[in-house]
């Protein structure tokens, strides 16, 4: 028969006890909860901050930009009518400088044509000549009664006339010519002006009406004397 130990049944194991590790009491995970909704706003509101000025630098360099591009293209836009201009003038000269070797030929063609002697192949020739300088550009100017401008005309005469009011071409001498605005040679002409101290001449009807008048007087006062 076994021998029971005495008192073996009153030791009982004892559970262990818990580290300090250990999660904590149900109110502390509260506090950290609350206390981590508390900063997530302000973390939020930096973020914010940080993207509201990085917009605001973008936005300014986007103006400026789009401010030198405009100031690009209106440069471009400028320069692009510039060399039109200047392409433009260069033609004309380069033109003027040929078809002024030409202008005393076209003389000789007019003075021809005057005097009835542009017939046959020489008409053909000239006329195809006229054409050619036609299409460049080549403009004739210059007609009789118009009025003398000093800038398109040049004087080779001068008198006086008793019909005209200013002066006025009489003759074309020699036509002028032109490209565009560019004149190459001046009209030469005859010129006339208004006699010193000529005075208006009244018109036919008035001149008439006065006799008329006069007749009128004279027959209402010999009518008296008839009778």
């Amino acid at each position: 028969m076994t021998e029971e130990t005495p008192g073996f049944e009153e030791h009982q194991p004892q559970p262990p006890p818990q580290s300090d590790d250990a999660s904590g009491t149900p109110d502390d995970a509260a506090q950290a909860a609350a206390q981590d909704k508390g900063a997530a706003p302000a973390g939020e509101a930096d973020q914010s901050a940080a993207l509201t000025a990085q917009l605001d630098q973008v936005r300014t360099a986007l103006g400026e930009r789009t401010a030198d591009l405009q100031r690009l293209q209106a440069e471009y836009q400028n320069y692009r009518r510039r060399v039109d201009r200047d392409r433009i003038a260069v033609r004309e000269v380069a033109v003027a400088n040929i078809v002024s070797e030409l202008l005393p030929v076209l003389d000789d063609i007019g003075r021809a044509r005057d005097h009835g002697e542009l017939v046959g192949g020489f008409k053909s020739v000239a006329e195809s000549l006229e054409t050619v300088v036609a299409k460049l550009g080549l403009q004739q100017f210059g007609k009789e009664g118009e009025s003398f401008d000093p800038t398109i005309h040049e004087a080779l005469m001068h008198s006086y006339a008793p019909d005209v009011t200013e002066t006025t071409c009489v003759a074309i001498l020699q036509p002028g010519y032109r490209i565009g605005e560019r004149t190459i040679r001046p009209a030469r002409v005859a010129v006339a002006e208004p006699q010193p101290g000529a005075q208006t001449v009244k018109p036919a009807e008035e001149s008439g009406a006065a006799p008329a008048a006069e007749q009128g007087e004279d027959k209402e006062t010999g009518g008296p004397e008839e009778g």
